[in-house]
């Protein structure tokens, strides 16, 4: 494509090599992308990045006019290798399924899927719907129980010795003692677990010799098995169980219970879906890991290697104040209850997939959406960057239009103080937020929503109950009598502007302008203007109105707060 590499982001420029290379490989044929994910647990932030990093191309492709399938493929038939901790419905029972296939173990107690797989994999294609992503889901359960993949199979296993001589280059390879990468911390190596990468198996060397396929026992249902003998000819496989005792023979081409270990069966469907671009996690990406060793496999099925960029791991600000009953890593799903659907696309869009980034859950959730509002009133201006016009253009809809925004968007730490203050009493809201803008007041609350609704749900969720905000019932009779002359002064100056400054706009001139006014300078003159004791001054006055109002140091911000308490209040409570 003829675009400049100066005016064009990470995804522009995966989209035009991964087209081309799509016309190199299947001339006039849609454009396939593809995503793993296991539903082995709750499918978290850093899983996301699996799925974002694909659909961002894939979305660019079509908004290009162009075909493209986006595959998912629920990695549902891999064993259940342990029991989460933290899930609710969950117990230590559960031990008794590992080494099953995921969609043979039961859903958590009282859920309404039919099993596990299904119960993990229902919120993530939820919150995939919210986010706008397009794609094909395709249960690798269906896909070996139906014998879709059969001839796969048998391909694999007639080039077992070439496939187990791949794997022999690395099997005494250690990856290096030293990785650039930091260590991960708890919810990193969370990440890496669910990825498809925890066992990394290559596949048994039994009796049998190498074998690439691993049955699933006919009695207990796990994978705790040995093959022991085969025969190319007649394709009869016989095994035994080490977890039953169970022993039987099957003929492979006609056998459905079982599938490629993970180093073969990820090149194999790159392979038989024909997939040109597949992003993987830095677990994968190490020597001797799945993607490289897939590289040289992928062959043996008449494929080639995906274009597959490394991408970083998603961090989590604020994780200390979840819940440990969340199951320790938070989803999508946790994310979108307090934050719009645009904001989550943008920090997937805004970042390169090998820069690492923080999502927040704690007060640094207020500033990213003041970044947002600030970048989403430039790119109306027409005054923002091409790279960041396209990240907001990748964050806002996708080629198939724009997702619903709020239609009135609040600054988002208005609406928490006011939801924090009003204790989600919506009538009190509704008051407070009509006389923010006297000039053009928000009529409804739905007007504020879904922004709003996210806002509350942080506040209710995400911050401590010691740092919310409970307005004073009675005024704090014996600090008021305590005032200085100065204070009291400062106090009448505000009381005095309060009914002519009554909106957002009005009460920040007022505050900041009480310390001004008292030391003798005009209450609009600038920081450049009055000297440095005036911000001093002004600290000052804030922690007295936030004593005397909400018994603490400090809060929500002044303004907002002094609209939420009301104006009869506030001068009750400052001792009118």
């Amino acid at each position: 494509m003829g675009q400049s590499t100066e005016t064009t982001d990470w995804v522009s420029r995966f989209a035009d090599e991964v087209i081309e290379e799509s016309e190199r490989r299947a001339p006039g044929k849609p454009v396939v992308v593809a995503s793993g994910l296991s539903p082995s647990g709750p499918i978290h932030l850093g899983n996301l990045r699996e799925v974002m990093t694909p659909h961002l191309v894939a979305d660019e492709i079509r908004r290009r006019g162009r075909q493209v399938r986006h595959l998912i493929s629920w990695d549902d038939y891999d064993r259940y290798r342990k029991v989460p901790q933290g899930i609710a419905g969950v117990d230590k029972s559960w031990a008794e399924h590992i080494g099953k296939p995921l969609t043979s173990v039961p859903a958590p107690h009282g859920s309404a899927h039919p099993n596990w797989a299904e119960h993990f994999k229902a919120a993530m294609v939820e919150s995939l719907a919210e986010l706008g992503v397009e794609f094909d889901g395709i249960s690798q359960t269906a896909q070996y129980t139906t014998g879709v993949y059969r001839e796969q199979i048998l391909h694999a296993v007639r080039h077992r010795g070439d496939i187990d001589a791949i794997l022999d280059q690395y099997r005494t390879k250690k990856a290096p003692a030293k990785q650039q990468q930091k260590p991960l911390d708890e919810a990193e190596l969370e990440a890496a677990e669910g990825s498809g990468a925890a066992a990394e198996d290559d596949g048994s060397s039994g009796t049998a010799g190498y074998f690439p396929y691993k049955p699933y026992c006919g009695n207990c249902e796990k994978d705790l098995t040995t093959v022991t003998s085969y025969v190319d000819d007649s394709t009869e496989l016989s095994y035994t169980c080490t977890a039953c005792g169970f022993a039987e023979t099957v003929r492979l081409n006609e056998f459905n219970r079982g599938k490629l270990v993970w180093k073969v069966d990820w090149p194999m469907r790159w392979a038989y879906e024909g997939v040109v671009f597949e992003p993987s996690g830095v677990d994968h990406s190490s020597p001797g890991s799945s993607f490289q060793v897939g590289g040289q496999i992928v062959g043996i099925f008449g494929g080639k290697q995906p274009i597959g960029p490394m991408y970083a791991f998603v961090g989590i600000s604020g994780m200390a104040k979840m819940s440990s009953s969340k199951g320790g890593v938070p989803t999508p799903g946790d994310a979108l209850k307090i934050m719009e659907p645009q904001i989550l696309r943008w920090l997937y869009a805004r970042r390169r997939p090998n820069q690492s980034f923080k999502i927040a859950f704690d007060q640094e959730i207020q500033r990213l959406y003041d970044e947002w509002d600030k970048l989403d009133a430039k790119v109306a201006e027409g005054s923002a960057l091409p790279a960041d016009v396209a990240a907001h253009s990748r964050a806002v809809g996708t080629a198939g239009g724009e997702l619903p925004r709020t239609p009135r968007p609040l600054p988002y730490r208005t609406l928490a103080s006011v939801a924090d203050i009003t204790a989600g009493e919506a009538e009190q809201a509704l008051r407070i937020l009509s006389e923010l803008d006297p000039e053009n007041p928000i009529a409804a609350l739905d007007e504020a929503r879904p922004r709003y609704d996210k806002a509350e749900a942080w506040i209710n969720n995400h911050v401590p109950a010691d740092q919310r905000t409970i307005v004073r019932e009675e005024p704090d009779t014996d600090l008021l009598k305590s005032l200085d002359e100065a204070s009291q002064q400062s106090l009448r100056l505000l009381l005095d502007g309060l009914a002519e400054h009554w909106s957002l706009d009005g009460l920040t001139h007022l505050v900041y302008g009480v310390p001004k006014v008292q030391a003798g300078f005009a209450a609009d003159a600038t920081p450049k203007e009055l000297p440095p004791e005036i911000k001093t001054a002004q600290r000052t006055f804030f922690a007295l109105l936030y004593h005397l109002l909400v018994g603490r140091d400090t809060g929500p911000r002044l303004p907002t707060l002094l609209l939420a308490v009301g104006q009869d209040r506030v001068r009750a409570l400052l001792g009118e």
